[in-house]
């Protein structure tokens, strides 16, 4: 259950949901509008989710991941396709899959919310740094909040290159199985 792509090859997770999908059983494509609509109601900490996953999609051209191809800045990305049917991107509100055929691309948003979920499931994550873990095997990466003051610019660009590095390696040959 979330907003985005059913089909989406980025998948976000995070503990919290804006106010108006409470009740969402689904994963729901969005509209154009949509996410200054959901900024204007929900506050400034979504506004900060949207622009960080945005961010994020946008620097992942640099690994070969051409999901913002074709538009000429993250801005224009998240107005017009972030989270959009077709867009490959997800923004989901119930745990990640643990499914070693997974082929998307699964962070966890939050140090905090990574850490209760290994409560409830045991996702066998490797820290590579306090606020950065990994599992190759499910193609599960865990990175601060989105938002600015915890996922920095810097921050994005390190989880950029984490992605690349273990997105490029063969799925039998991953460093911290």
């Amino acid at each position: 259950m979330g907003l985005g792509d059913t089909n989406a090859l980025i998948k976000v997770y995070i503990a919290n949901r804006p106010m108006p999908y409470q009740h969402l059983s689904v994963c729901q494509p969005i509209v154009i509008g949509d996410i200054a609509e959901l900024g204007r109601a929900c506050g400034n900490g979504w506004r900060k989710v949207f622009n960080v996953y945005a961010k994020l999609v946008f620097a992942l051209q640099a690994q070969d991941i051409k999901l913002a191809s074709g538009t000429p800045n993250w801005q224009h990305y998240r107005d017009n396709h972030l989270l959009q049917a077709g867009s490959a991107t997800a923004l989901l509100f119930s745990p990640p899959v643990l499914d070693e055929q997974q082929q998307a691309i699964q962070i966890i948003s939050g140090r905090t919310y990574a850490n209760a979920l290994n409560k409830q499931q045991s996702l066998g994550l490797f820290w590579l740094t306090p606020e950065f873990a990994v599992n190759p095997r499910y193609r599960l990466f865990v990175c601060p909040y989105f938002d600015y003051r915890q996922l920095s610019n810097d921050k994005i660009g390190y989880l950029q290159s984490l992605l690349g590095e273990y997105l490029a390696q063969p799925c039998g040959d991953t460093k911290h199985d």
